[in-house]
């Protein structure tokens, strides 16, 4: 299978489990159901969940297994996403294309939207799932990377610290923090979590942690030159918005074609990591590609 039908085949796999796990449209009270429903589905590409499924792969691990944690991820994803885009934080009306939950549903709505979504995630990590033969051991083990991935050492302590740079100068070691935490960790967590929930060896876990993280920051440092060679359609969100605001980005730091160059090494590095796994790294590494060659 090309990588374009892989791709088409598990999104459609991730959609129809993100649709089990969300309540109904039109459910009691209706517009918070609706406004969930809404940002889940405005579209994304389903990184995720898809690196998920890939690193499962790497392991010799049918993907069925986990597809539902992968797909929870996505949920803290879309969460974060409704959050960053608030008027108390990026302020940004469009996302994907389409508005903003905030700008549909209102802000308090959108609060809360991003508050369920988070409660639901938990709520499928926390669930006795004996048809998968998870040990509890293990899924425990990966609640708890999942909490530090997206807590006060993960992705909020990097939102924090991103508003707070605002306008400041700031160093590299400042702006690596910002990445490897607000959008790295969860990243980073979503290639582990297969390697944690089978209880994977040492080494296994030490591969793919250097894939995640190498991966990681690399996304972030192409959604920062995106968002000054970007434009609107391709992106489905404002260009330029970094610069607005004065934060501290690689190109801001380093120019264009040097953060092309860091991306590039980065991409590189992280493919490297996964020479332990022979052909089954191959969904993984196209995946990676596609993050690094991405237009939007």
């Amino acid at each position: 299978m090309n990588i374009k039908n892989y791709l088409s085949v598990n999104i459609e796999r991730v959609n129809s489990v993100l649709d089990e796990l969300l309540v109904e449209e039109n459910h009691y009270p209706e517009n918070i159901s609706n406004a969930v429903r809404y940002s889940v589905f405005a579209g994304g590409k389903r990184i995720r969940p898809l690196l998920s499924i890939a690193a499962s792969e790497c392991l010799g691990i049918n993907p069925e297994r986990f597809i539902r944690f992968g797909a929870a991820i996505e949920l803290i994803h879309t969460y974060t996403l409704i959050h960053d885009d608030l008027p108390c934080i990026d302020n940004d009306d469009y996302r994907r294309g389409k508005k903003t939950c905030h700008k549909v549903f209102g802000e308090a709505l959108a609060v809360l939207a991003g508050d369920a979504l988070q409660t639901c995630a938990f709520e499928v990590f926390s669930q006795s799932i004996e048809a998968e033969n998870i040990n509890p051991k293990n899924q425990l083990n990966a609640l708890w990377e999942f909490t530090r991935a997206i807590g006060i050492d993960g992705t909020i302590g990097g939102q924090v610290v991103d508003i707070e740079s605002e306008g400041k100068e700031m160093t590299a070691s400042t702006l690596e923090y910002i990445h490897d935490k607000k959008t790295g960790a969860l990243i980073l967590f979503s290639v582990k979590l297969p390697a944690l929930l089978e209880g994977s060896n040492e080494k296994s876990l030490k591969a793919l942690s250097l894939f995640g993280e190498k991966i990681g920051l690399a996304f972030q440092v192409v959604d920062d030159i995106l968002d000054i060679t970007g434009n609107e359609k391709t992106l489905g969100k404002t260009p330029g918005k970094d610069e607005k605001s004065k934060k501290l980005t690689y190109p801001s730091l380093y120019g264009i074609e040097k953060s092309r160059e860091i991306a590039d090494t980065l991409y590189g590095e992280a493919v490297n990591a996964l020479d332990m796994f022979g052909n089954n790294a191959n969904n993984l590494k196209s995946i990676a590609e596609l993050i690094v060659k991405r237009n939007s």
